[in-house]
């Protein structure tokens, strides 16, 4: 795709300078790409919402109304001959008229400039990034793979269940994901580093973890609505011990100081006995609470929104409002509506909504379909002082991942390393613009036809300039008069199949993707 866009640029440049050449390549690549459009698109109708089908799609169109004016042209000159042979001057003049406006249309009109608008707007530019990046090393996103961590079979029993998910395995992952995002050798100098820089960065002193300092680490149980289990996709119940097991034992946090949280949703047995079995003062807070977790309790008005967003709920969850720091631990899927949801969506669940999303609002949630910019309220929510403000972590469990917000993960993945199987992932980082870029490089080109994926990067982009950003918005969601400053490096790679990020190609700014595999 990527070198389709720029062909077509070179192609302008070059028809200017010489228009025999550019019809020539204007022939040549229209005939070529509507050949291609038809080979990949008949046998599988849905592969018209590929990236790489919607970006050949108007250079095909363009050709073939260029076409249709030559042929048609020809054809009107045809018609009007005989009506004059006939002495239907009526008809003789009609088609002499048309025949006319065809010519002048063709010759007038010039292939370049059919392919001038030939190249959609949403196609999304490799390695052009934008605002700042976080972090020790900043704009770092670590990407462990373990292929021994996830091996459910799609159809029986659980797919969180402890004989399809090594606790070993993934444990290994989390903890070489905080030495790769540091650059430390040891797991204790990891978590010192995180708590120094972000200590450092927030409120100017280069201080570690300090006693009696609460962290609070949010999960997404997003498609639960009980406590009971179920085999929707949802947090890791291995993912989420090893995280205690590091932060315990490594960290030096204690128990009681630690609170796992999702407000919104409930806290299932599947997480819960795992996890208290092993760390019995951990505190679990959820919707309803009882059965060993604590109910949520919401400061009112905690987050007033940088606009008047419609009816979205404005308080936060206390287990948040009141803790030191705040652990994001997202999960690798798509959305209705979003396109995907990430870290930037997870903070959702920290809000004061009903347990039953249908009598939830959603406001400015979606992009605009046509991708103009516009305010979004995820930008609102990583940059809030009590959530992205407070997040000295963030996480993506890609353990298995799905293209749907809900049911059972599905399907597996097809893109290398994967080949098949899934993604068996955890991602890092202490920007949270980068890692849901990366998050979203992955979603997409594992199914560029997922639901709404088109413009998906906007929030993003917005949060990486939320200084100044492309909808002119004033982001300053607590609305204490303080604008925000840009929340993180955006930009997207230069494809699938390398992974290559600004700062993996030797450039000063943009990502970094620090990849690892566990053999």
């Amino acid at each position: 795709m990527k070198s389709l866009i720029q062909f077509l640029k070179k192609y302008r440049e070059s028809s200017v300078s010489n228009p025999i050449f550019g019809k020539l390549i204007f022939l040549s690549l229209g005939i070529a790409t509507t050949v291609w459009f038809l080979i990949r698109v008949i046998p599988k109708p849905q592969r018209a919402a590929y990236p790489c089908m919607q970006a050949s799609a108007p250079v095909m169109s363009g050709f073939v109304i260029y076409l249709l004016t030559l042929t048609g042209t020809f054809k009107a000159f045809r018609l009007a001959q005989l009506n004059f042979k006939k002495a239907r001057y009526f008809y003789f003049i009609a088609f002499l008229v048309v025949a006319f406006g065809g010519s002048i249309a063709f010759f007038v009109q010039n292939p370049e400039n059919v392919f001038a608008n030939s190249t959609p707007e949403w196609i999304i530019t490799p390695n052009a990034p934008v605002g700042t990046s976080h972090g020790i090393n900043p704009g770092r996103v670590v990407w462990v793979h373990n292929p021994k961590a996830a091996n459910w079979n799609g159809s029986t029993g659980f797919w969180w269940d402890d004989k399809y998910n090594s606790q070993p395995e993934t444990d290994k992952m989390m903890n070489r994901t905080l030495l790769s995002l540091t650059g430390e050798k040891s797991l204790a100098k990891a978590w010192k580093a995180l708590f120094v820089s972000f200590n450092q960065t927030k409120k100017g002193n280069a201080e570690g973890y300090q006693p009696n300092q609460k962290i609070a680490v949010k999960i997404n149980a997003n498609n639960n609505s009980a406590q009971t289990n179920s085999n929707e996709i949802n947090a890791s119940p291995q993912m989420t011990l090893a995280l205690l097991r590091t932060m315990i034992h490594d960290a030096g946090i204690p128990q009681k100081n630690i609170s796992v949280f999702d407000a919104s949703r409930f806290i299932t047995d599947n997480i819960y006995d795992k996890c208290h079995a092993e760390f019995p003062e951990v505190i679990f807070v959820d919707n309803v609470g009882g059965n060993g977790r604590v109910k949520s309790t919401y400061v009112e008005r905690a987050i007033p929104y940088s606009v008047d967003n419609g009816k979205l709920d404005q308080g936060l969850a206390t287990c948040a409002v009141e803790a030191d720091y705040l652990i994001n631990v997202a999960l690798l899927k798509g959305h209705v509506g979003q396109g995907v949801t990430l870290c930037g969506k997870n903070y959702y669940g920290v809000t004061s909504i009903n347990s039953d999303w249908r009598k939830n609002a959603h406001d400015n949630f979606d992009q605009n379909r046509e991708g103009k910019p516009k305010y979004m309220t995820f930008v609102d929510f990583l940059g809030h002082k009590d959530l992205g403000g407070k997040t000295m972590l963030f996480l993506i469990d890609g353990l298995y991942g799905a293209k749907l917000v809900n049911g059972i993960p599905a399907p597996k993945w097809q893109m290398a390393p994967f080949n098949n199987n899934w993604p068996s992932s955890l991602f890092a980082s202490q920007d949270g613009v980068a890692i849901d870029a990366v998050g979203l490089d992955f979603i997409r080109s594992e199914w560029p036809d997922a639901l709404d994926i088109k413009f998906s990067d906007q929030y993003l982009i917005e949060a990486a300039q939320a200084n100044n950003p492309p909808s002119k918005a004033v982001y300053d969601p607590e609305r204490d008069g303080s604008k925000l400053s840009s929340l993180g490096v955006m930009e997207h790679w230069n494809n699938a199949k390398d992974k290559k990020y600004s700062k993996n190609l030797g450039k000063k700014d943009g990502i970094e993707l620090i990849q690892a595999t566990i053999q």
